[in-house]
């Protein structure tokens, strides 16, 4: 359920009838979900959503072919639409610049944004965010082996965090229900094809992208992440120049999850600072 002063707005972006969620007000946050099975903005971020608009003017979108937002049978979906669609978003509601919070995908989405429109972003902060070249790991192939079936998704969730009784049967049913949704498989497919081949290699932002990112970077990552593994961040960190890592012991791929007050502590404190 919704808090109450979280508004549900459709516009559209891109050309795609685009969910998103809104409350705050004072400096433009956008947090952007990952792509797993059954994933939306809401999913991602429910929690934090309400603390962070308290000092926030928060906006949380579907992006394109996620969630309730539009998915066309006709369109490629690749990074560079999903960034023309995050920026119709800024465009409809008239933001000229923005900071991101992105988890996984949404991380990646952030930063090819700040690389190809650098004047739309403000600061960055990035959450289990893949770069580089990396063997795929058995939490990403999870998700990409996910067939509509409850239990392949109480598979492919039980990667995400460090400690699995954080995952109760509402996150499953609720997660299984929006995968499952008429349409949904189908969509997921289209965005996230499973994997081949005996050892298929992930391929992230690479080296010589990521060392154009001059925008303030705040790097969270769990030590224990099995869906992203931690040295991706360390390698971040090294490539990203303006940015700064915090790790966190015991702690998987949903940072925004497992160690809720220390995230919105940090996120607080990094996006309200001075320039």
């Amino acid at each position: 359920m919704l808090d109450t002063d979280v508004q549900t707005l459709t516009l559209t972006a891109a050309d795609h009838k685009t969910n998103l969620y809104r409350a705050g007000e004072g400096k433009p946050v956008a947090l952007l979900h990952g792509s797993g099975a059954g994933v939306s903005a809401w999913a991602n971020w429910r929690k934090v959503i309400a603390p962070l608009s308290e000092s926030f003017d928060i906006i949380a979108p579907d992006i394109a072919g996620f969630g309730a937002t539009e998915l066309k049978a006709d369109t490629q979906y690749n990074i560079m639409l999903w960034v023309e669609h995050f920026v119709g978003i800024l465009d409809a509601l008239e933001i000229e610049k923005i900071s991101v919070v992105g988890n996984s995908f949404g991380g990646a989405l952030g930063l090819m944004t700040a690389i190809n429109h650098p004047d739309r972003i403000d600061r960055l902060v990035l959450l289990g965010t893949p770069c580089g070249h990396f063997p795929i790991t058995e939490g990403l192939r999870a998700q990409g082996e996910f067939d509509g079936t409850m239990p392949s998704m109480r598979r492919a969730i039980s990667y995400f965090p460090y400690d699995e009784t954080i995952i109760t049967e509402d996150l499953i049913e609720a997660r299984f229900e929006a995968a499952t949704r008429d349409g949904a498989l189908e969509a997921f497919r289209k965005l996230m094809p499973p994997p081949t081949g005996d050892n298929p290699i992930v391929r992230g932002i690479p080296e010589k992208l990521l060392r154009k990112v001059t925008h303030k970077t705040l790097i969270l990552h769990g030590r224990e992440d099995r869906v992203v593994p931690y040295e991706r961040a360390l390698d971040m960190h090294q490539w990203v120049e303006n940015s700064d890592l915090h790790s966190f012991g015991k702690c998987g791929h949903w940072v925004q999850i497992e160690r809720e007050a220390e995230f919105l502590k940090l996120v607080k404190d990094f996006l309200g600072g001075d320039a």
